[in-house]
């Protein structure tokens, strides 16, 4: 596949980085993971799964929203400068890079090291006759009574394929009336069995692929019948829907909602991954129906692997538990040394309490609404929920509370991404609790995190908020790092009030003493910020900008970073996933350095600093520098005012810009380099942060004058793709 030269000269003109490939160098930076040696082999496997899920979504939603200009032939300009068609060219070309870089890594590195450590992934063929036996009756009794094949001819129409499943498509001859008859079946790869069946031998697992289990006996299937070729292949559709909700939101927009959600398994075919040499004319009859060409179709070498996330088997297997990387226990928060000697409601009048996961636990929070629902003095607990964890202790704390006669408020957003049927199910259990559930907020998608009690206390009310930049999700607080602030400040508790009555009801305060929201004012105020630090630069005076985020996309406040930069505003920005601004361009952005931190976790919080002439404004919340953000969600970020949280969130940011470990240094051309450390010790944040105390946050500032420095030359290079699939023979 190959991209013009004057395509590429307009890529690199641009003086934005687009945002679907910087989102695949992203996904490169993860893969890096999975090629360090200094990593288990099941850590290894762990990240090259992480990169096959991730590029799952991708498809599914990036790609699959470009196809919605496609089909519908809207116009749709890149950030690159390039229209739909040659951008979906130069997308998918990309695409193939990185998923060519994926099987070699695989192959070449990764493969050979499975037998030293135990196990080996073996095809049916290479097994023992006893094995084969095993396998045999795990077929007959297990898989084969699940197996439905399903034909397609001038009878039968064609069947609607699950996305994301293994299918076997089956070409089969027939002689009827002294001619032969070339037909096409499917059979669908079980999902609900495991990818691998296991068998445990000397001390060794070999784990065998139930596709490859299945296409050894699919004569089960075809009885009389000459199978001409078994070819394996999987599909991914387009998932990218927008919903437009009615006023009537118990009836039509729950019931737009699940319909939607069926169109996201008979969505359009975005990409086509076949295994090792499929039947030409098989091929013909799928490009044909889907409407996909060649520029679709990823193909698999014999030896490789098809799906990559039916690796977490392998890496979730309780033999090789001893293979993850240990990392320290929790430690207490800075301004919470005491945690769990003393009652937490009276902890938090005494001061607030800034945790920062997964190095502080999320109890404090969890404790805090466990209490509320069984404390008598508590009048209302009100909480807005994105993401929920499995049998959450959330879920459960708040059904407790409406079942002690608490007044409960929940926003759940059941259009979270993936996670919709689950928080519909556990939205409706909450209301049938006597819950007073809200599904969204008008055309906004509620991404902000806030949680607020209410709470009698004699003759007085005192009110318990927690903000925070991550889910109440006790599960991915072990594995992403956020920000979280237990409070009981007035100004903090009032804002939180006033926003609540705006999200269940119909107030709209002017002007919050603390908060900034989105989609009303955020924005703006973000920008204004920029702006005075560019001013501050126009004057001489000490000026600067440190953000960190995970994503980097709306264009209003690039420009306005731009224009910073150019007024002689030192600025960092440490964005963990895609960024669409240009870092380093002579008289653009020669003032911005662009860090991406990738590592043991995931980074999650997001923090604005502005230096504001020595008096420095910092934000802490839930909301990304992107349109969606600004625009189409309601978001929330909180100022740090108490000194000890300040220094706390100034030092977390030091030690962003500080890690050599972890970092990568975002080049002119939109590429990555490694962070080099120079003569520096090892500095690893995600280690680092298990060992700050109150003692390693005095004096604290953030400088700019020392520049980072990069190792030479590029980290990922450009891969030639072979099309000719007889050359791997």
């Amino acid at each position: 596949m190959v991209i013009s030269e004057k395509v590429k000269k307009q890529i690199v003109q641009s003086d934005y980085i687009s945002r679907d490939l910087s989102w695949i160098n992203f996904n490169y930076r993860v893969l890096d993971q999975a090629k360090n040696n200094d990593k288990s082999i099941i850590e290894r496997l762990k990240f090259l799964a992480i990169t096959a899920s991730n590029l799952d979504e991708f498809f599914t939603i990036r790609v699959g929203s470009l196809y919605n200009y496609l089909d519908y032939h809207k116009q749709r300009i890149d950030y690159s400068g390039l229209r739909e068609l040659p951008f979906r060219k130069v997308l998918l070309a990309k695409s193939k890079e990185f998923a060519e870089q994926q099987q070699q890594l695989y192959l070449n590195e990764l493969l050979p090291k499975f037998e030293e450590q135990g196990f080996s992934i073996v095809m049916y063929k290479h097994l023992s006759h006893d094995e084969k036996e095993r396998v045999v009756k795990y077929f007959e009794s297990t898989i084969y009574p699940m197996l439905t094949p399903m034909v397609y001819d001038s009878y039968h129409t064609f069947p609607i394929l699950g996305a994301l499943r293994f299918v076997l498509g089956v070409v089969t001859k027939s002689a009827e009336d002294g001619v032969d008859n070339k037909k096409l079946s499917f059979i669908q790869v079980p999902y609900n069995l495991p990818r691998f069946y296991e068998i445990e031998k000397d001390d060794k697992i070999y784990f065998v692929p139930i596709e490859d289990i299945i296409r050894n006996h699919a004569d089960y299937l075809f009885r009389n019948v000459k199978i001409q070729s078994i070819n394996l292949f999987r599909i991914t559709r387009n998932g990218d829907f927008t919903l437009e909700e009615s006023d009537d939101i118990e009836a039509n927009f729950l019931e737009e909602l699940k319909q939607k959600l069926k169109t996201r398994r008979t969505g359009r075919v975005v990409r086509l991954e076949v295994f090792g040499r499929p039947d030409t004319w098989m091929l013909k009859v799928l490009k044909e129906r889907w409407d996909i060409d060649d520029d679709n179709i990823f193909r698999i070498k014999k030896k490789g692997l098809i799906d990559f996330t039916g690796l977490w088997q392998i890496v979730g297997h309780s033999h090789f538990k001893d293979k993850h990387s240990e990392m320290p226990p929790m430690v207490p928060p800075v301004s919470y040394p005491e945690i769990k000697e003393e009652n937490i409601f009276e902890i938090l009048k005494d001061r607030d309490i800034l945790l920062h996961h997964p190095y502080n636990s999320m109890e404090p929070v969890l404790d805090l609404l466990e209490q509320a629902a069984e404390d008598p003095g508590v009048l209302a607990i009100k909480i807005t929920i994105y993401r929920l964890a499995k049998d959450s202790r959330v879920t459960a704390a708040l059904l407790k509370a409406a079942e002690n006669g608490k007044h409960i408020s929940v926003l759940f957003e059941v259009k979270a991404r993936f996670d919709e049927e689950n928080n519909l199910r556990e939205a409706q259990k909450l209301q049938k609790a006597g819950c007073f559930v809200i599904y969204g907020f008008s055309s906004y998608k509620t991404h902000t995190k806030l949680l607020l009690i209410v709470r009698k206390e004699g003759e007085k009310v005192t009110r318990y908020a927690h903000l925070s930049s991550g889910n109440y999700n006790e599960s991915t607080s072990k594995l992403y790092t956020d920000l979280g602030l237990l409070t009981t400040n007035d100004v903090f508790t009032h804002d939180v009030s006033e926003f609540f009555n705006v999200i269940t009801g119909h107030s709209m305060p002017e002007k919050y003493k603390n908060l900034i929201t989105a989609p009303r004012e955020m924005k703006p105020q973000l920008l204004r910020m920029i702006r005075a630090e560019a001013e501050n630069a126009k004057k001489g005076l000490p000026s600067g900008i440190v953000i960190k985020i995970n994503s980097l996309q709306d264009n209003d406040a690039i420009d306005e970073l731009y224009l910073a930069s150019q007024a002689g505003v030192p600025i960092k920005l440490i964005v963990r996933g895609m960024c669409c601004l240009r870092p380093g361009r002579a008289g653009l952005s020669e003032n911005i350095q662009v860090i991406s931190i990738v590592g043991h976790y995931l980074e999650h919080s997001r923090i604005y600093y502005f230096h504001n002439g020595g008096e420095s404004k910092l934000y802490v919340g839930s909301a990304d520098m992107m349109v969606r953000s600004f625009e189409r969600r309601l978001e929330s970020l909180f100022e740090i005012t108490d000194s000890l949280l300040k220094r706390q969130v100034i030092n977390i940011l030091q030690y962003n810009l500080k890690d050599n470990v972890n970092s990568y240094l975002m080049k002119e051309d939109g590429s990555y380099v490694r962070k080099a450390s120079g003569d520096d010790p090892e500095f690893n944040i995600h280690k680092e942060f298990y060992h700050v105390h109150k003692e390693n946050l005095q004096d604290l500032d953030l400088t700019f004058d020392k520049e980072i420095t990069v190792e030479e030359g590029e980290l990922f290079e450009d891969v030639v793709i072979e099309e000719d699939l007889a050359k791997e023979e």
